[in-house]
């Protein structure tokens, strides 16, 4: 099987990719979106008569890396997953040790196989590959239950809190994007514990995008008449994804926050009847009083042993992994 390799600093060719996304960040118009607010695209695109796989990457600085931002849950290969495709998976891994010395992919699921196909291709392909746990992700089966019955899984403390103080709280959840709503949701966002935004207008835009395809939930709780926390969400393909959460200080004593989470899975259970919660990345513990299991994100960090520059990299990742857990950071 004859395979060509070919790089591109445009998403463009990811049309050419039959590829089934798996999320709002598996998609070309998030990919697009990222190039259009400034980030510089690698497309690796293998392609022969059976199959065109491709590897979205971006330029880091040690070399390349998952095309990604802080905002991502997680990254792919993108392409079918057969023997062909992994085929040519591995002929575009040979081809990268012309073109770089170092790439690090980051947030790569364990479904799908993913990281298991990319570990195998690089290390065919020459390269030494670390992998390592970088991230979790957690997640909510809903197995046909509805809201009422999710609920009575969660602890008593979260259902009293509930009962006490869900009726001081007006909450409003949109479908559609409209300017006053998001400017209140960034209001309390900048007002709230959270750490200020990387980049709000491609937020701002992406949170747009959602509102036109029909994906948009964004939650808003009131009390008297004052707004007082916000969450953005998005239901696809039977899956709702929390984006942002947030609340003003003054809101903890209400428990504002808890009561817009609950009038949020009630929406996408109830109405929306999704079968799957994502919260995304992140250790948090509160994300575990809401969910029921977690999924792996992992790190790959692929290195030329041929090149002196990578060997003190190497030393280094041997040391880490060889190290007792307890010691790692």
């Amino acid at each position: 099987m004859v395979i060509s390799v070919s790089y591109h600093d445009t998403v463009t060719k990811l049309q050419e990719v039959s590829h089934e996304p798996a999320g709002p960040f598996d998609r070309y118009d998030w990919y697009a979106l990222l190039q259009d607010y400034g980030t510089r695209p690698v497309i690796a695109l293998g392609e022969s008569e059976y199959r065109r796989v491709a590897l979205p990457l971006m330029e880091g600085p040690s070399g390349l890396e998952s095309l990604s931002n802080w905002f991502t849950f997680s990254w792919r290969i993108w392409g079918s997953n057969d023997d062909w495709a992994d085929e040519t998976l591995r002929a575009i891994a040979r081809d990268l040790r012309k073109r770089t010395r170092r790439i690090d992919l980051r947030l790569v699921p364990g479904e799908y196989k993913c990281v298991d196909r990319l570990q195998s291709a690089f290390r065919s392909a020459g390269w030494m590959v670390f992998r390592k746990p970088c991230d979790e992700n957690h997640i909510l089966y809903v197995d046909g239950r509805s809201f009422a019955e999710y609920w009575s899984y969660r602890s008593g403390q979260m259902r009293t809190t509930l009962k006490r103080k869900g009726k001081k709280v007006d909450i409003e959840i949109d479908t559609v994007f409209h300017e006053d709503n998001w400017r209140i949701y960034q209001d309390i966002y900048a007002k709230s514990w959270k750490p200020s935004e990387e980049r709000e207008d491609l937020l701002e835009a992406f949170a747009r995008r959602e509102g036109e395809l029909g994906h948009l939930r964004l939650g808003i709780a009131r009390a008297d008449g004052k707004p007082v926390a916000a969450q953005f969400w998005t239901v696809e393909k039977g899956t709702a994804y929390i984006h942002k959460l947030a609340h003003i200080e003054e809101a903890n004593p209400l428990s504002a926050g808890t009561t817009l989470t609950a009038a949020m899975f009630e929406h996408v259970i109830d109405t929306d009847k999704v079968t799957l919660v994502d919260f995304g990345t992140g250790t948090d513990a509160y994300k575990s009083d809401w969910m029921e299991h977690r999924r792996p994100r992992y790190a790959l960090t692929c290195l030329d042993w041929r090149q002196p520059s990578c060997w003190g990299a190497i030393i280094k990742q041997s040391i880490r992994r060889l190290a007792p857990q307890k010691l790692r950071s």
